[in-house]
């Protein structure tokens, strides 16, 4: 995938009883209670009272139709499991934890399960068969890659330890995750072991997701900054983390983010990013930014997004600097 690519890369009615006509001298008197129930039995209901949703601010967002969706997908969990956990017959019966949330076929106790079920359908526009197969593919994927294990590894400090910062919040309470592509200018020992790579970066995106609760916030801002980064020398392997990464995330990581900002990105890409424009659909092009270059240029675009408490002063804010 090239780095253009890779850069562009969810009243009951009761009715009036009718007159009834007597003899104009008859005497009406009213039946006891058990005449009456004999007489006037109560209807028998053939509507199962739902059992209430739990509810929590993000829960209270959710359109009619997502809930239409949802409760369909939900059936579907038992049969979600078994498609996952083909080989291991403990685990299809589930529940599953899935970014610290107990996903449950049996009951639906937990708001949060509900809104991270609703991302899966929202980033397949609430078809329920394409989310179904989007979520047995992400339990899938997590559980060949080990996300677990991932989550206790151990990363070079040197290497890595200044690519990936977790800094502030939005005006909305999102925590801000900012990619420092530049920060380390040996880009072999970088992206010499892709799949180590791959890693450290699940990783991070792992630590971010960890900030939200899913009861009042539920994405974050994502700030990739080019500054540093040659386009021109770019090797088979970084291209490959490019991509690789780019899917995983697609595919696996639905509707965690509210924006992305491409900042320092130099010129050339400002004018292809715009030549792709037309391409890229609405839905997408409402969460991206690309950027220029400087504290002026940078803060512009992220001081209406994040407080300048909360900003780096590299970028236009007053709070400390990353590095």
């Amino acid at each position: 995938m090239s780095q253009p690519t890779v850069l562009i890369a969810s009243a009951i009615e009761v009715g009036s009883g009718d007159a009834v006509a007597t003899a104009k001298d008859a005497t009406i008197t009213e039946p006891s209670d058990s005449i009456a129930h004999r007489i006037y039995p109560e209807p028998v209901s053939t509507t199962q009272v739902e059992e209430e949703e739990p509810q929590n601010f993000l829960t209270e967002q959710f359109t009619k139709d997502e809930w239409k969706a949802l409760k369909e997908l939900r059936t579907q969990l038992p049969d979600i499991f078994s498609e996952a956990y083909i080989d291991q017959p403990d685990r299809k019966a589930g529940p599953i934890t899935l970014w610290g949330v107990q996903i449950d076929p049996a009951g639906r106790n937990d708001a949060r399960a509900s809104v991270i079920l609703m991302k899966f359908l929202r980033a397949r526009n609430l078809s329920v068969k394409e989310a179904h197969e989007m979520l047995v593919a992400t339990l899938r994927w997590r559980d060949e890659w080990k996300i677990d294990e991932i989550m206790k590894e151990q990363f070079s400090e040197e290497v890595f330890g200044k690519l990936g910062r977790i800094c502030g919040k939005d005006h909305e309470g999102r925590p801000v995750a900012y990619n420092l592509y530049g920060a380390n200018k040996d880009m072999k020992a970088v992206f010499g072991d892709v799949k180590l790579f791959l890693r450290w970066r699940i990783q991070f995106m792992e630590k971010s997701i960890e900030l939200l609760d899913f009861q009042n916030v539920d994405q974050m801002v994502q700030i990739h900054d080019y500054e540093g980064v040659s386009l021109t020398q770019r090797d088979a392997n970084q291209k490959a983390a490019a991509q690789e990464a780019s899917s995983i995330f697609q595919n696996h990581y639905p509707e965690l983010l509210s924006r992305k900002f491409f900042i320092n990105v130099p010129m050339l890409l400002t004018w292809i990013f715009w030549l792709f424009k037309p391409l890229i659909s609405a839905k997408t092009l409402a969460k991206m930014s690309v950027v220029g270059n400087g504290p002026e240029t940078i803060g512009a675009a992220l001081l209406p997004v994040i407080d300048a408490s909360e900003l780096p002063r590299r970028y236009g804010g007053q709070a400390a600097d990353l590095l």
